[in-house]
């Protein structure tokens, strides 16, 4: 089920909320979690029927050997080991299988050898956030951080909760044990939540998919039709689009947060605005970055093992991050690109520099670091990104076709102009913080706009099918 569909917004969410402050009157919050459980498993029965027993067994199988982490304290490594093999291998065998087997089909092709036969697995959605989200339970009680969670309940919805269950921010656990039995529901976080959820309904359904109509032309134009300005445009067209989709999945998992009494944690913090790709990543997917920092980068040693091992860590994080992404080499390239720049930030101490010196130039600089990233992540293959790049930079200037007169009318034009915005926002400013900050009629005024103009406007878009699933769904 997608946030910006016609059944969660008027069906599904509704409901939700109506059956869960019912039973806050009738039950005294008692079965609050339970009733959060068994939406969020509607919800994902939704749109991933086959796959439910699946997530249900595979949260049962993390439940029990948490309890054996802590309790057998002898052997937990070897819990530790089991639960890692366990989860890891559930996500390569659905994300990664298809792929190391049509590698492996290729290579048997050219040397004359039988190919494997092999129905393609089908990917269960959001498999990638909440197998990062029990991995990071079983480490923290392996560490110490929390204790074991002896309630089957309360854990399964810390996995499953459905503002986040398929596409983030990644929830770790000792951050929000607390909140699954203490967390208060109030007005004043339910009419937050509401504005956020609006401000991330209408970044995604006005903003992100117009952008997105923009890219999806050029990245699927013939490339003998595709010439500079063309295959620009698609470039910031696409690097706008999935930082104001996924933006706004986050705004949205926020908003529907506060509304059942949860705060869940920021995932974007004016990426753009990056002095440096090392900012850039202190910016973005922030939940995913803080994840491969604590339970990868750290207990491999982080930077206190010398400089040639710092730099052997930060490449195999940020390979292992390109292929969380997805299982196409275009990821991998992404993440060892990403990868490189980082590690010659820090070799150069571009990434100490204080921010604002010759803050427009790094700024400029960073951001087309990164949206040459976004053409090799966006692209089909390796060589339709080596084909896009080069049209990229080599100057041809060919008629304007018919189609991209389609796609550039005047809303999208406009819509487009304004996303541009967030290239030259301050560094530290925030949209919706600011509309929440305002003290007077200033955020009772735009809290009406949002709701009685905008949520309505994003919901006929919807109703006439001009949108499109979330891109982090496939991830």
């Amino acid at each position: 089920m997608v946030f910006s569909s016609t059944i969660f917004l008027f069906g599904f969410l509704p409901a939700v909320i109506l059956i869960y402050y019912a039973q806050q009157v009738l039950c005294r919050k008692k079965l609050r979690n339970a009733v959060l459980l068994i939406c969020s498993y509607l919800f994902y029965l939704y749109g991933a029927a086959g796959f439910v027993l699946i997530l249900i067994g595979a949260t049962l199988a993390d439940y029990g050997i948490g309890l054996l982490i802590e309790r057998d304290g002898r052997r937990k490594r070897l819990w530790l080991a089991l639960a890692l093999l366990f989860n890891i291998g559930l996500l390569a065998y659905f994300k990664y299988t298809n792929f190391f087997v049509g590698e492996l089909n290729l290579i048997f092709t050219q040397f004359g050898l039988t190919r494997i036969e092999w129905q393609n697995v089908i990917l269960p959605i959001g498999i990638s956030f909440f197998t990062f989200k029990k991995i990071s339970y079983a480490m923290d009680v392996y560490q110490g951080k929390v204790r074991a969670q002896k309630n089957f309940i309360d854990f399964a919805l810390y996995v499953a909760i459905f503002p986040q269950l398929i596409a983030g921010p990644i929830m770790r656990y000792h951050a929000v044990r607390s909140q699954l039995q203490e967390r208060r529901e109030s007005w004043q976080r339910f009419h937050e939540g509401v504005i956020r959820f609006c401000w991330g309904l209408a970044k995604k359904v006005m903003i992100a998919d117009a952008c997105g109509r923009i890219a999806d032309y050029a990245f699927t134009l013939d490339p003998t039709l595709l010439d500079t300005k063309t295959a620009w445009l698609g470039a910031v067209a696409y690097t706008l689009q999935i930082y104001f989709d996924f933006s706004a999945y986050s705004d949205m998992a926020i908003g529907l947060g506060l509304l059942f009494g949860f705060e869940f944690p920021e995932n974007f913090k004016r990426p753009y605005s990056a002095v440096s790709v090392t900012d850039f990543w202190r910016r973005w997917h922030i939940t995913l970055g803080r994840w491969f920092r604590d339970y990868l980068y750290i207990p491999l040693g982080g930077n206190q093992k010398g400089t040639g091992r710092t730099n052997l860590n930060l490449g195999l994080v940020f390979i292992l991050c390109g292929l969380w992404h997805g299982a196409n080499w275009t990821f991998v390239i992404w993440g060892v690109y990403h990868g490189v720049i980082l590690i010659i930030e820090r070799i150069s101490g571009l990434r100490k520099l204080p921010a604002v010196k010759f803050q427009a130039l790094r700024r400029a600089v960073t951001l087309l670091l990164v949206i040459l990233g976004w053409v090799v992540f966006r692209s089909a293959d390796i060589f339709q990104a080596i084909d896009y790049l080069s049209r990229m930079f080599s100057i041809t200037d060919l008629p304007v076709s018919y189609e991209i007169t389609q796609v550039l009318n005047y809303r999208s034009v406009l819509l487009l102009i304004t996303a541009l915005t967030v290239f030259f926002m301050p560094r530290e400013f925030s949209g919706v913080q600011f509309i929440l900050d305002q003290k007077g009629p200033v955020p009772l005024f735009t809290g009406m706009l949002l709701i009685l103009v905008l949520l309505p406007y994003c919901a006929a878009l919807i109703m006439g099918g001009s949108h499109s699933p979330f891109i982090y769904y496939r991830f």
